[in-house]
């Protein structure tokens, strides 16, 4: 499942994300977040978090170094 998850996100970086203007307000950027955190917590938890991360990531959410805890 894990190996699903980081090719989905393999596959936006590659095919999608170029063509998007480079507007993420966090370091690390959120699909490299959802990358680290499936490796490190497993393919839900880390998803969760991945998930949750891309959710704050709008105008007026935050911005600055977001560690994967």
């Amino acid at each position: 499942m894990k190996t699903i998850i980081i090719g989905l996100v393999r596959l936006y970086q590659g095919a999608i994300s170029p063509y998007l203007p480079n507007a993420c307000r966090y370091t690390p950027t959120c699909s490299q977040y959802m990358i680290e955190a499936v490796r490190k917590h497993g393919a839900v938890k880390g998803g969760r978090l991945g998930l949750k991360r891309i959710s704050r990531c709008h105008p007026w959410g935050g911005s600055g170094y977001d560690p994967v805890p």
